[in-house]
């Protein structure tokens, strides 16, 4: 992807134009971290960056952006530009093309306005990116409330990049982020998912979310996790603090390539608890697993995740506390669960809840483990149902409706202990059960 970048750069180059990387690229370079993409800024304007490039896609030619694609990449080819005044706290009202120096003005944080020559190797620094990026500073550039109130997701973008870099704020940026924080609830429900969802997939997730929370933002974007703060918990299980404390160091503890659903489930498998605090003999949160799951949907739709993924976390929240169970059930019913597909996920959910409580005890963990290894090597997918819902029908001359499932579900279970083989056995089995 960097040779083709260097391409597409040189091609505008050679027809006469200024074109440079530009934004994270040239931070991760700087970093001596790999860039994930490459974006390019130029002089060229939109329907010159179209003539020149072979293939081009017009995402945003109104804002000067043009997508290229080259060798399979996709690489954001922007012209040079000034915005003029933002009337939603999002899209300028209008655009002009300008030149390098003040392209970099307009831009959020002051590491993301370096540019870069790959030719000459040259770097253009109008904004102190250098600097800042030497001392890890996060610093909007020029003036930080403007820069807010020109684009509201700054505020999550500021919160994200600090921590994911592991930087600290500018005092000024800081005062703006306290300033405006009630700002970010007027961010799209899609915008503000993304960059959770950014914040998840990278470093220091806990303090990210102590920073949403400490700067006023959390409880405008996710007001359910805010309730968990100060929540306690029965102390002879929970020595780690709070469901708030507990939440974000089982999230914290996930592998950094675990699935998104998997650590949305995981930072919101307790979001039930503060509705369903009681104390009883000892501090108890019945049917909080039930309660979250309801609360997460409610989320996952308000952020507008596919149906899919919504489906996915509730699984996983509302089936966490099953694992004391499982040990006891008959191995058919056990194997149920360990073939679903989202099984693997729920044992990564419970290790991490185990994780994140201090002491960490993890002995049923280690005996849950080792008897769904057993089971996978030895039955490693679900076999071939020995009967259809017609065949039950059929042969106990019934009618459809809720009894043939469950006949259908017992019968799985016995074929899933091996009690039962063959269309044969099971037909026999079924047969008994006209009696």
């Amino acid at each position: 992807m960097q040779k083709t970048s260097i391409k597409l750069v040189k091609i505008l180059q050679d027809a006469g134009y200024e074109a440079y990387w530009a934004g994270g690229c040239v931070r991760d370079m700087l970093l001596g971290k790999e860039p994930k993409d490459y974006d390019i800024v130029t002089n060229a304007l939109p329907d010159d960056i179209e003539k020149i490039m072979s293939h081009t896609i017009p995402i945003g030619k109104q804002f000067g952006v043009i997508l290229a694609v080259e060798n399979g990449h996709h690489f954001e080819v922007a012209t040079f530009r000034s915005d003029s005044g933002y009337e939603d706290g999002r899209r300028p009202t209008a655009v002009l093309f300008t030149n390098a120096e003040e392209d970099a003005k307009r831009r959020d944080f002051t590491i993301n306005g370096i540019f870069y020559n790959p030719i000459s190797k040259k770097i253009y620094d109008y904004v102190g990116g250098q600097k800042d990026l030497k001392e890890k500073l996060i610093r909007f550039i020029g003036e930080p409330h403007k820069r807010i109130i020109e684009d509201h997701l700054r505020i999550l973008r500021a919160i994200r990049m600090r921590n994911s870099l592991g930087f600290q704020y500018h005092p000024e940026t800081y005062k703006a982020i306290l300033k405006h924080a009630q700002l970010s609830d007027k961010v799209s429900s899609e915008r503000i998912r993304e960059e959770l969802n950014k914040i998840l997939e990278g470093q220091n997730i806990a303090r990210a979310f102590e920073d949403l929370q400490e700067t006023g933002v959390l409880k405008h974007i996710l007001p359910e996790m805010e309730m968990t703060k100060g929540v306690p918990q029965p102390i002879e299980y929970h020595h780690e603090g709070d469901v708030w404390d507990h939440s974000l160091r089982a999230v914290e503890s996930l592998p950094k390539d675990a699935s998104l659903p998997l650590k949305w489930a995981t930072l919101l498998h307790d979001i039930g608890k503060p509705e369903t605090f009681a104390l009883k003999e000892r501090i108890r949160f019945d049917t909080h697993a039930e309660k979250g799951a309801e609360i997460a949907q409610k989320i996952m739709k308000r952020l507008k995740f596919s149906s899919n993924e919504m489906k996915r976390v509730q699984w996983l929240i509302i089936h966490h506390m099953i694992m004391v169970q499982l040990k006891e059930m008959p191995i058919g019913r056990r194997r149920h669960w360990f073939l679903h597909p989202y099984f693997h996920e729920l044992m990564e959910l419970f290790r991490a809840d185990i994780a994140g409580t201090v002491p960490s005890e993890y002995g049923l963990y280690n005996e849950i483990d080792a008897l769904y290894k057993a089971s996978m090597k030895e039955m490693p997918k679900s076999p071939k149902p020995l009967l259809t819902g017609n065949d039950v029908m059929k042969e106990l001359k019934l009618k459809p409706g809720k009894e043939i499932g469950k006949i259908l579900e017992e019968l799985r279970e016995k074929q899933l202990a091996k009690e039962l083989t063959t269309k044969k056995s099971a037909l026999v089995w079924l047969r008994s059960k006209k009696k």
